[in-house]
């Protein structure tokens, strides 16, 4: 009888679940809409995203086609952004490099939240010495500034974009854990988490079944302004030279080759730098937005 009550309780609880999740949706909806700000960066976003798929149709040259002729030709009707010291079209290079430079961020911060969530959701929920030593590690690695740490790796791994998605994805990874540890431990005292496992299910199913949905909202807020992070990190590991090697077309080994010419030919560097300033505010506008629609406690 009392596995049966059991039962019950926890349908109503499930039933429970799905009208608030629906409530929320339409909440995040309304605030989302309403906010101007947070639209504005995800045009952006959709325009910047927009441009990887079509990269290959609108450009108007070979990013890798090397016409010494045209060298450093101002822009104009036929090079709308000019041309780079080799005689490159600019503009089709940041068209191909927006894969590169969009896809190393999304990467990275997929790798980072992999590793992150993982480690978040294990010391959360079992806590005692597991949590501790989970804990610790991330201490460390929080210890080092997140562009040294990259640095480090990158010194250890050698330079490449792959090698960059790897160093600025591990120094994403603490981030991501505290924030989902620290949910994990509120989410796992429910009374419906208790009621699961009254009904036998095992660790795994209480864990990425019924409490990892419920802590995706901080994961997607940090997750949309750790893109920005991300990108920007690796456009300076770029412009470093321990990230896209010549003749890469990636925004920020673009920006470090323009830097020679910043009084010769500064559009060299400035579209570059444009599309990096312009891609991570519309990040940042856009996170803004979620973390206003996403965390109650903000909700005035």
């Amino acid at each position: 009888m009392a596995s049966k009550v059991t039962t019950a309780q926890t349908m109503e609880l499930a039933k429970a679940r799905q009208n608030t999740r629906r409530e929320r949706w339409h909440s995040f909806r309304s605030v989302m809409t309403q906010n101007k700000a947070a639209m504005a960066g995800a045009i952006i976003i959709g325009i910047y995203l927009l441009m990887m798929l079509v990269a290959p149709i609108v450009a108007p040259y070979d990013p890798y086609d090397i016409s010494l002729e045209d060298k450093l030709t101002p822009p104009s009707m036929e090079h709308w952004m000019g041309t780079d010291d080799k005689g490159r079209d600019i503009l089709s290079r940041i068209l191909y490099g927006s894969r590169l430079s969009i896809g190393v961020g999304f990467a990275s911060v997929l790798f980072g939240a992999f590793f992150g969530i993982t480690l978040g959701l294990v010391a959360g929920y079992y806590g005692k010495w597991i949590d501790t030593i989970i804990s610790r590690l991330l201490d460390v690695m929080l210890a080092f500034p997140g562009i040294l740490l990259a640095l480090a790796i990158i010194s250890a791994l050698g330079p490449g974009l792959i090698n960059v998605t790897i160093a600025v994805g591990v120094f994403s990874i603490p981030l991501f854990a505290r924030i989902v540890r620290g949910s994990t431990m509120e989410v796992k005292k429910l009374e419906y988490i208790d009621a699961i496992r009254t009904l036998g299910a095992n660790d795994f199913t209480i864990i990425f079944k019924h409490i990892f949905p419920n802590v995706l909202s901080p994961i997607i807020v940090q997750g949309s302004m750790r893109l920005a992070t991300a990108i920007l990190s690796a456009a300076g590991l770029s412009f470093l030279g321990l990230g896209a090697q010549p003749p890469s077309p990636e925004w920020g080994a673009m920006l470090s080759s323009g830097r020679d010419f910043l009084f010769s030919a500064p559009y060299m560097a400035l579209f570059p730098g444009l599309m990096i300033s312009i891609l991570v505010l519309g990040f940042n506008l856009f996170g803004d937005g979620l973390r206003d629609a996403l965390d109650p406690k903000l909700k005035k």
